[in-house]
């Protein structure tokens, strides 16, 4: 807003109803968000065709008890994705009968 509008950094935060403070610090993340990132980063190189979808239910498994839009969230910041398989060449053009024999096997 500051940047679009060009009014003061006062002005904006007092309009948003936020702190001045916040709107300059980004937020921190604690140790535990931390861990649940290095796992989920772990998993995801383990297991490359899976999305955070698999991934939240394998934490599930492990007894970690998180929220899948968390998990979303944490995938994304770690520049995450699934691997796109290639595409299948079909063959072009009509299919041939195949030629009869004349002689038995």
């Amino acid at each position: 807003m500051v940047e679009h509008l060009t009014i003061s950094e006062r002005r904006a935060c007092r309009y948003a109803g936020l702190s001045r403070t916040s709107y300059r610090e980004p937020p921190r993340m604690n140790a535990a968000t931390a861990e649940l990132s290095a796992r989920i980063v772990e998993l995801a190189h383990e297991r490359r065709r899976f999305g955070y979808r698999r991934i939240h239910d394998l934490l599930a498994l492990e007894g970690n008890r998180v929220n899948h839009k968390r998990v979303w969230r944490l995938y994304k910041q770690a520049n995450l994705s699934v691997r796109k398989r290639r595409k299948v060449k079909r063959p072009t053009g009509e299919r041939q009968p195949l030629a009869a024999s004349h002689h038995v096997n």
